[in-house]
């Protein structure tokens, strides 16, 4: 399934929450694999991000560490 097809039928590979459940990431596509993830501090993920600033989210790549340092994944594909 490709990454357009995943975010129409709203499918993502994985869901992070920040630790104050604030934040909701929900991951669509990764670039790299793990092991080169955590080589790379700027390893990043196309996501979809809610926020208080932005409830209905919005698209984009964010940074690995961004997510993995302020939340828990609550669901995988």
């Amino acid at each position: 399934m490709t990454t357009n097809e995943r975010i129409e039928k709203h499918q993502p590979i994985e869901v992070w929450k920040s630790f104050d459940g604030s934040w909701t990431w929900e991951v669509y596509k990764k670039y790299q694999k793990p092991e080169a993830e955590r080589k790379n501090p700027h390893a990043r993920w196309y996501c979809k991000v809610m926020s208080p600033m932005m409830p209905e989210g919005e698209f984009g790549d964010t940074y690995v560490r961004d997510i993995t340092s302020n939340a828990s994944m609550v669901a995988v594909a």
